[in-house]
């Protein structure tokens, strides 16, 4: 029962994942401009008429209207009188963004109910690790990390939004992200029965740190390129897709150069696999992660970004780190080590 917890809070996780890339896509980050509710409700508004005011309404505290292009915020339960009394609102102070797209508010809004359902499978998880404390404390131990970690990870989403999209923000927002699914492959590795044997060598063993840190460096790079992409778009218009990388920055070409050793390292790791029989198969499914990677960045570049091309580079490159890390993990527990080079 605990390895299928795992199992669904990776799954999860990962639709968290799919979930904000659609949300980048879309431009919906903003969609709620508060934290944990949205406009002050559980269940979003989907008519700006709702956030507007109107009299003999009854408003709950903590309710949100929008009032000469700013947040008002009601400061405790009440109905309206026939005129707008700024005594019953307070200014909304975290940022000064007012503006409701009801297509934005709902894909935000769907993003963060995944993320909830996700946050109680994890804790599901944790309460059921409990039972293999006695034989198996880093289970139990890390379980209940992952809580913490998810809690953290609220916290930052909370902090992206306050700080109205900041770059640096989500990009850790991202990282924290694949470190909770590294968390959990290797969860799902540790409580697994012990399978077909593996084998290993010390340079493949290597080779895959450095692969699953090059990942990474990806990663932090094209959160970068997307960041980029994201003031093209608000400065040039959606329309304009074909100029958004018309004059890219230093770290476009860095990011795209850098696929190329990405490429080189994982296809020295598929040979070695190949040559030396240590059944370590993953590495073909990373090789054709890559590969889809290398396609979807392709053609956002030479075709002008089509329709899902973006959140597609995003998935495949959170998958593919995932494949790598559970590989490497089958590397460094293989059971037999192979001396040759």
């Amino acid at each position: 029962m605990y390895r299928k917890l795992v199992k669904t809070s990776l799954i999860l996780v990962y639709l968290v994942i799919v979930a904000g890339a659609v949300v980048r896509m879309t431009g919906s980050g903003m969609g709620c401009p508060d934290w944990p509710k949205c406009f002050g409700y559980y269940i979003p508004p989907t008519e700006v008429s709702e956030l507007q005011f109107q009299p003999k309404k009854s408003f709950k505290k903590g309710q949100v209207i929008i009032v000469d292009e700013s947040l008002k915020v009601a400061n405790q339960d009440f109905t309206t009188e026939d005129t707008y009394d700024p005594a019953n609102w307070q200014d909304y102070t975290k940022h000064d963004y007012a503006i409701f797209n009801p297509t934005h508010t709902w894909v935000e809004y769907i993003n963060r109910l995944v993320g909830a359902l996700a946050g109680l499978a994890v804790l599901i998880m944790a309460f059921l690790s409990i039972k293999k404390f006695r034989y198996k404390k880093r289970i139990t131990f890390l379980s209940w990390l992952c809580v913490f970690m998810m809690g953290f990870q609220a916290w930052l989403g909370a902090t992206v939004v306050y700080s109205v999209l900041a770059p640096a923000k989500i990009t850790i927002h991202m990282v924290m992200a694949l470190v909770i699914v590294a968390v959990l492959l290797y969860l799902l590795y540790v409580s697994a029965e012990k399978g077909e044997d593996k084998f290993k060598t010390s340079t493949f063993q290597n080779l895959m740190i450095l692969a699953v840190f090059l990942s990474l460096i990806q990663v932090v790079m094209g959160t970068q390129v997307r960041q980029f992409v994201d003031e093209q778009v608000r400065s040039l218009g959606y329309n304009a897709k074909n100029l958004w990388l018309a004059d890219p920055n230093i770290t476009f070409y860095l990011h795209r150069s850098f696929s190329i050793i990405v490429l080189l390292v994982n296809l020295a790791l598929w040979w070695k696999n190949r040559k030396l029989d240590l059944n370590l198969n993953r590495i073909n499914i990373v090789i054709a992660l890559i590969l889809l990677e290398v396609a979807t960045g392709v053609a956002m570049y030479n075709f002008d970004f089509p329709f899902l091309s973006q959140p597609l580079h995003l998935v495949i490159a959170s998958l593919l780190f995932g494949f790598q890390f559970y590989l490497l993990l089958e590397s460094l527990y293989a059971t037999k080590k192979i001396k040759k080079l």
